[in-house]
């Protein structure tokens, strides 16, 4: 126990470490329950004598605070709500102007609800749990007898290669494990980009309708985000602002439009920044589930002037909580990116990354992609037919993904979000990604697939309620 006893005055030391104790319980550092160390252990550790320490247990106990169990030790009892931390009366510390940098709700915050449609979560219960979790133990087994030494910031070399031979196959990207750097996932990708690339006040276009971490990520690195509309082939190259920087897409699945990128379109923005000395970022966070049609080849396979940067992660194929991702860059950038990664977070975490290095050699991400994505896929269909035969509805055509979304003609989407929220159906509103387009977006990662034609019933009394 790490107690601080005021010695400027000259208190006896029993007082000294009554005090101490008594403000540990009272400010909750102590909490309800714990047991406190032997008399002479503290007595040893605070450097008094045995003493002090047993007469300070005694007033404590009497006054209520600690409770003493025959054989057992002596334990803080229940005691008042500790007090807030205490803040200077002006708390003069503020963020830097700009725009503000508040934590958004999680799912651990939020319980979740009856009619689950939220963008961006996998269903847990389709992964191999018990598999994941043996290569995990065994990973821990053997870094208990590895060197004490740091792992390298690029990433394990094992993870690495796995990833580059699991690209080759799965989006016919040719990459090299030396142009490879893992990542805490995409938004942790971004950041090391906008480390290495950006500058205050540097111009950075995102997709509009778009996803709107990326937008406050480079907003916090002090850049000026400009919003580039999105037609049915892809971001509008014409409309891309002079003097941008850096792009930042999602070609093979548009966020949240759900459209990939025309193959012309994507040629024209290639051409484009090459022409400019542009970065562009592609961001692929779920093309591994396809419901039709083969993908289109990702711009860092068609790229020839080494200006694209191209992000991944397993949050989706896999589980959120695994975080990890990657950045395929341009061979100029390794090194850069390695730094930033160092000088940020060190590294990864090496179990993790050679468990999922085996996971990936074995085949069971690639295993657990089909077996996944054939229950997604039944559930997109059966998503996409109920919202079509919904009076006032445009279906947007997605054939990747785990969300679809639907415009609406006419009328206001927000009435129905919050109805369908209090009728415990949770779906997004466009809105909260574009102000030029009305509609929802339904994810089906997490949908309870008893529970979706239910839902759809719901949604669509809810829709011709609220509506209009």
């Amino acid at each position: 126990m790490d107690l601080v006893l005021e010695t400027s005055g000259n208190g006896e030391k029993t007082v000294l470490v009554y005090r101490a104790l008594r403000a540990a319980i009272v400010d909750g550092r102590l909490p309800a329950g714990h047991r406190l160390p032997p008399t002479r252990a503290l007595a040893t550790d605070l450097g008094v004598s045995r003493g002090s320490v047993a007469a300070a247990y005694e007033r404590l106990t009497a006054e209520g605070y600690l409770v003493a169990r025959v054989g057992s030790g002596t334990y803080v009892s229940q005691v008042p709500a500790p007090r807030g931390p205490r803040r200077t009366p002006a708390d003069p510390l503020r963020p830097r102007p700009g725009r503000p940098l508040i934590p958004r709700p999680t799912g651990d915050e939020q319980p979740a609800p009856r009619y689950d449609f939220r963008t961006g979560i996998p269903d847990a219960t389709l992964f191999p749990f018990d598999t994941w979790r043996r290569l995990v133990a065994a990973e821990i087994r053997l870094g208990a007898n590895s060197p004490g030494t740091y792992p390298a910031p690029a990433g394990h070399p094992a993870l690495r290669a796995a990833i580059a031979r699991y690209l080759g196959v799965s989006r016919s990207v040719r990459a090299d494990p030396a142009d490879l750097v893992i990542t805490n996932g995409t938004q942790h990708a971004l950041d090391l980009i906008a480390r290495v690339l950006l500058r205050p006040g540097d111009v950075v276009a995102v997709e509009d309708p778009g996803y709107p971490q990326a937008r406050m990520l480079f907003e916090a690195h002090g850049c000026r985000v400009i919003g580039v509309p999105v037609d049915e082939q892809g971001l509008v190259v014409t409309a891309l602002p002079a003097g941008c920087r850096l792009v930042y897409t999602t070609p093979s699945h548009q966020f949240p439009l759900g459209r990939p990128m025309s193959l012309a379109r994507r040629r024209e923005l290639l051409e484009w920044a090459r022409s400019r000395a542009v970065a562009l970022v592609e961001d692929d966070y779920d093309s591994e589930f396809r419901f039709s049609a083969r993908p289109l080849e990702p711009l860092y396979s068609l790229d020839t002037a080494g200006r694209v940067l191209y992000a991944g992660t397993f949050s989706k194929s896999m589980l959120p909580s695994i975080r990890t991702g990657f950045v395929l860059v341009p061979p100029g950038l390794r090194d850069a990116l390695a730094a930033a990664r160092q000088l940020g977070d060190g590294y990864g975490s090496p179990p993790i990354q050679a468990a999922l290095a085996r996971f990936i050699d074995d085949g069971q991400l690639a295993r657990h992609v089909r077996r996944a994505g054939k229950e997604y896929a039944r559930r997109h269909t059966r998503i996409v037919a109920a919202l079509a035969a919904m009076p006032g509805l445009e279906v947007l055509p997605s054939a990747a993904g785990l969300h679809v979304t639907a415009l609406l003609r006419g009328g206001s989407a927000a009435p129905v979000v919050a109805a369908a929220a209090s009728a415990g159906l949770a779906v997004e509103d466009l809105a909260g990604y574009t102000t030029s387009h009305a509609g929802f977006v339904f994810g089906f990662g997490a949908a309870d697939s008893a529970l979706i034609d239910e839902a759809m019933v719901l949604f669509a009394d809810l829709l011709a309620r609220h509506a209009w």
